[in-house]
């Protein structure tokens, strides 16, 4: 079978809608997954799509490819990537999530759960070569297939475990992705008066592109918590992954300062506990994971990595800058962005001000993840030759980390280069403690950059 092999990613399998990803590739992803699920032992896998235009179809295509692969298929239907994890986790150990989370509309894709583990990396381009060799033998018995409805256990397990100390009046926008079927009842089910924004689920993202990583996106959000007086505001992305926060003086608290806020929390319960974050957050993170008690772990970006990592250490909370929060205390381990908003509501009901109490989370000055463009593969070449530059010809003052590209530590900021795992550009970010710091810290390193690749240059999008 003939495959546009950019469409299998780092982390998971997504392409444009029917260009490079359509029902016959569907089918094969099914039959191929079949195939290894049965090689490990697994006899069952649960799948759930997003709502776009292209979903349902998608998904059939996929569940019928399990089930002649020899698996018996649990349908829930519609349902957020952590619904899908929440069914993989209770019901099963595998499981496919039909999305393509904050992608374009007319993209979609496919995020694989085998046997409790994400796959990705060398497992997804294994998974390539099988569809592309239509590798696979005839099952012994077909699957069967079965339809099950988790919304109402999720719900529950949610409001069993979190109690707000008052309740609270919350606006939640969606992005009219999937996560506006379930968010708001579990938000009202732990106690929330609930303000809804683009909740209602439409694959053609009409409002504004669900991605709370981008501040655009979260306008319409501060602008409704100021009108109604809500004590937050909350935006999650296309598939309910992902967390974004906003106070009513209209500040947003990125993920960095959000994972502050919960590891005090965590660590109150786990003092000395490893708390793992990525390379692109905030130097004021492990300062304030050490003050609360725990011990920070700074690791590579990329969520399946992070979350490796959090179950390898055995920590009790992970998170990354884009917006991952993981839970591996009184949850399951995954992310999951209505979850995570729940505990953040949890903490912050304790107080009578909360935009107070996330303001007075430790801040610098910084930039927006910012992208150098790059040639097909050129990223990845130029963040090794930056970080071995900088491993013999530092500057003056500054740690070197080259876990993940090169991260440059000073005493009043950071910076970092590193290569996107997703698409062809350099992922740049420059903090400073003054605005003064900032401006050197890029000035520094840019010219390092330009060392290696001389024609560097931010998209005019991003700066």
């Amino acid at each position: 079978m003939k495959v546009t092999a950019s469409v299998f990613k780092a982390y998971d399998i997504r392409g444009t809608v029917p260009a490079t990803l359509n029902e016959p590739l569907a089918y094969a992803i099914g039959r191929a997954f079949a195939g290894e699920a049965l090689a490990q032992g697994e006899r069952t896998v649960v799948v759930g799509r997003d709502g776009r235009v292209s979903s349902p179809a998608l998904a059939s295509a996929l569940m019928r490819g399990l089930a002649e692969g020899g698996l018996d298929v649990v349908d829930i239907g519609l349902a957020t990537t952590p619904m899908l994890y929440f069914a993989a986790t209770t019901l099963a150990r595998s499981g496919i999530q039909v999305t393509a989370s904050h992608n374009p509309r007319d993209d979609n894709g496919f995020k694989l759960l085998l046997a409790g583990r994400t796959l990705h990396g060398p497992a997804l381009q294994q998974l390539r070569q099988v569809i592309e060799r239509e590798d696979w033998k005839p099952a012994s018995a077909a699957g069967q297939p079965r339809q099950a409805d988790i919304a109402g256990a999720y719900i529950d397990r949610i409001a069993g475990d979190v109690r707000l100390a008052r309740p609270l009046k919350v606006v939640i926008d969606c992005g009219n992705g999937v996560a506006g079927a379930f968010t708001p009842q579990v938000l009202r089910a732990i106690g929330c008066d609930v303000v809804e924004l683009f909740t209602e689920v439409d694959g053609t993202f009409p409002n504004h592109h669900p991605d709370p990583a981008k501040p655009e996106n979260l306008r319409d959000l501060i602008a409704t918590v100021q009108q109604t007086g809500a004590d937050l505001g909350l935006a999650l992305d296309g598939d309910g992954d992902r967390l974004g926060v906003v106070t009513r003086s209209g500040q947003i608290i990125w993920p960095d300062r959000q994972l502050m806020l919960l590891a005090q929390d965590v660590l109150s319960r786990h003092p000395g506990a490893p708390i793992v974050f990525d390379v692109k957050s905030t130097q004021r993170l492990p300062e304030a994971i050490a003050a609360a008690g725990g011990r920070p772990v700074m690791d590579r970006s990329g969520y399946v990595l992070l979350k490796d990592r959090m179950l390898e250490l055995g920590a009790p909370l992970a998170g990354e800058m884009s917006g991952h929060l993981f839970f591996n205390e009184r949850w399951y381990g995954f992310d999951d962005g209505t979850y995570a908003a729940a505990r953040v509501l949890e903490i912050l009901s304790r107080h009578d001000d909360l935009g107070a109490v996330l303001e007075a989370l430790p801040t610098s000055c910084s930039t927006p993840e910012l992208h150098v463009p790059c040639a097909e593969g050129e990223a990845h070449r130029v963040a090794a030759e930056l970080a071995a530059l900088a491993g013999h010809n530092a500057p003056h003052g500054a740690q070197v980390c080259t876990i993940d590209g090169l991260r440059l530590d000073w005493p009043d900021g950071f910076g970092l280069v590193r290569a996107s795992n997703t698409t062809p550009v350099l992922t740049v970010r420059f903090e400073g403690h003054t605005p003064e710091a900032l401006q050197r810290i890029e000035r520094e390193m840019m010219a390092l950059l330009r060392r290696v690749k001389p024609d560097a240059a931010f998209a005019s999008s991003s700066h």
